[in-house]
C-alpha cells in the first residue's frame, strides 16, 4: 500500500498527458510527478493515495535529465501555463510527437508510424498576439496576471515570456493608472464584489501590422479617470489603434461581454496571415500564434490537394480563415459555422481580400451540409476545424455519406483526433498521413493535421 506523506526514490520512466512526470513503485504502480522529466531519478513525496495510482510532489532531483534547464520565467511553475518551460524545447517537441503517437495508437487503434515530428518554431517565445488577463486585489494587493490551475487566485505577472513584449508595458501603465486612482477591481480574494469596476485587461497586436488593441473590461459602464488611461495609452503604447470598454455584469467566468464601446481609435485592428487581411474586434476569434498559423494553413492546404477544380466543404469554419486560405486552389468553398456573429466576420473578411468563391452557412454542420447536399452541392474535399471536444457523430456520418476523395481533419486535441479518426476509418476512410504542428511551445498543447483519403470499394 503506497502511504500518503511517505517519501520514495524513483526513476521517472514516461510523461502524462498534462507533461508530468510518471514513476512507478515496485515497477506496476504509476505515480504522477509535476516537473520531472524521463530519465530523471527523483525524491518524491506522495501528496494523493488512489487505488490504482497516487500523485507525488517532488523533493529533490537525484540524478538529473540532460534535457532539463532552467526556465527564465519567475511565475511559470504557479501559473499553470507554460507547464514545461524546465525541459529543453528539443524535448517538448519529442513530448508532443510521443503524445500524439500515443493517442492514435491507443485510442484510435491507428499505426503510430503515421504520425511525423511536429513542425516546430525557429523561436518559439513571444508569440502570442493576445492576452487576457484578470485584475483583483488578494489581501489589499493589486495583482493583475493569471489563474492559477483550477482557481481563482491570480498570479501576479510582469513579463509573460510568450506573450508580446507590448503586453508587459500595457500592464506596467495600467497597474499604476490602478494604484494611482484607487479604482475597485471586482475580483476581491478569489471573490466577486458586485460593486467592484475592473475585471480583465486584453491586449492584441498584429504582428504583421503592429497594431494595437488595448480592452479594459468592466463590471458595468462606469470606467472612472478613462481620459487618464486613454491619455497614458495613447502616449506610451506603440502602435496603438484601438482602446475599448467591453462591459461583462453577469456573475460569470466568460471575461469578455456582448456590448464594446470604443473610447479611443478604430474599432478593430487588422493583420495578416499570409496574403490575407483580418479585421480583429474585441470579440473575434484569431489564432494567437500568427507564425504557426500559416504553417497550419499550409499543410492543410497541401493536404487537400486542389487543382481549382474542386468544390470544399469546411466546416466549423469560424471566422473563414482557413476557407480563405482553400479557396486559392478551389473552384467553390462553403463554409458553415454554428456561431453567427463568426460568420459575419466570415462573409466580411471574404469581401475584404476580394474573394468570391467562398460562401457562409449559420448553423451545425451536421445539419447544414446534408442541406446542400441535398440541393445538388457535392463536395470533392472536406476540411473540418472542431472544437477541443471533436467532430459531432452526426456530422461524421454526414462527412462519409458525401463520399469526398478526401478529408482533412485539423485537430487541438490528439484524444478526441483520435477518437474520431477511429470512426471515419471504420465508415471508408483510410488516415495516410498525420503532422503535428507546435502552435503554442512551451505548454503541453498540440495542434495536428491530418490527411484521410477515401477507400477504393473495389479493391
Amino acid at each position: 500500500m503506497v502511504e500518503k506523506n511517505k517519501e520514495y526514490i524513483l526513476d521517472v520512466v514516461a510523461q502524462g498527458y498534462e507533461g508530468e512526470g510518471i514513476a512507478k513503485i515496485d515497477n506496476t504502480f504509476p505515480v504522477f510527478v509535476e516537473g520531472a522529466l524521463v530519465g530523471e531519478k527523483v525524491k518524491v513525496k506522495i501528496v494523493k493515495s488512489k487505488k490504482s495510482f497516487a500523485y507525488g510532489k517532488l523533493i529533490e532531483i537525484v540524478e538529473e535529465s540532460k534535457e532539463r534547464c532552467t526556465s527564465e520565467c519567475g511565475i511559470y511553475k504557479k501559473c499553470g501555463g507554460c507547464k514545461l518551460q524546465h525541459s529543453t524545447y528539443k524535448e517538448q517537441l519529442k513530448f508532443k510527437h510521443e503524445r500524439v503517437k500515443d493517442c492514435i495508437s491507443k485510442i484510435g487503434k491507428l499505426d503510430e508510424s503515421l504520425v511525423k515530428f511536429p513542425l516546430c518554431m525557429e523561436q518559439p517565445w513571444r508569440y502570442r498576439n493576445k492576452v487576457q488577463l484578470p485584475i483583483g486585489l488578494v489581501n489589499g494587493k493589486l495583482k493583475i496576471g493569471f489563474f492559477a490551475p483550477r482557481s481563482h487566485e491570480i498570479i501576479d505577472m510582469e513579463s509573460c515570456l510568450i506573450q508580446d513584449e507590448i503586453a508587459d508595458k500595457v500592464v506596467e501603465l495600467t497597474r499604476s493608472w490602478i494604484i494611482k486612482n484607487n479604482i475597485k477591481p471586482y475580483n476581491i480574494d478569489g471573490q466577486y464584489d458586485e460593486s467592484g469596476i475592473l475585471r480583465h485587461i486584453m491586449i492584441r497586436r498584429g504582428f504583421t501590422t503592429n497594431e494595437v488593441m488595448v480592452v479594459i473590461v468592466t463590471n458595468g459602464r462606469d470606467l472612472p479617470h478613462k481620459e487618464e488611461f486613454i491619455h497614458l495609452m495613447v502616449n506610451n503604447i506603440h502602435g496603438i489603434k484601438s482602446i475599448i470598454q467591453n462591459i461583462n455584469s453577469k456573475p460569470t467566468n466568460v471575461i469578455l461581454g456582448l456590448e464594446s464601446k470604443t473610447l479611443w481609435g478604430s474599432d478593430t485592428i487588422c493583420d495578416y496571415i499570409g496574403e490575407f487581411k483580418y479585421n480583429i474586434s474585441p470579440l473575434s476569434f484569431f489564432q494567437v500564434n500568427p507564425i504557426q498559423t500559416e504553417v497550419l494553413y499550409a499543410k492543410t492546404l497541401e493536404y487537400a490537394d486542389l487543382s481549382g477544380n474542386e468544390t470544399v466543404f469546411d466546416a466549423y469554419c469560424g471566422t473563414g480563415s482557413i476557407t480563405l486560405f482553400l479557396s486559392q486552389k478551389a473552384k467553390e468553398v462553403y463554409g458553415v459555422e454554428i456561431i453567427p456573429q463568426a460568420i459575419e466576420n466570415a462573409k466580411i473578411n471574404a469581401v475584404e481580400n476580394n474573394v468570391d468563391n467562398a460562401h457562409f452557412y449559420v448553423g451545425e454542420s451536421e445539419v447544414v451540409i446534408p442541406d446542400l447536399i441535398s440541393k445538388g452541392i457535392k463536395a470533392d474535399v472536406v476540411v473540418v476545424d472542431p472544437p477541443r471536444k471533436g467532430c459531432d457523430k452526426k456530422l461524421l456520418d454526414a462527412i462519409t455519406n458525401i463520399d469526398a476523395k478526401r478529408i482533412v481533419y485539423v485537430s487541438c486535441d490528439p484524444s478526441t483526433l483520435a477518437r474520431d479518426l477511429a470512426i471515419l476509418e471504420e465508415n471508408g476512410y483510410k488516415t495516410v498521413e498525420i503532422q503535428p504542428v507546435d502552435m503554442f511551445p512551451h505548454t503541453v498543447h498540440v495542434e495536428t493535421v491530418v490527411l484521410m483519403s477515401k477507400v477504393n470499394h473495389n479493391k
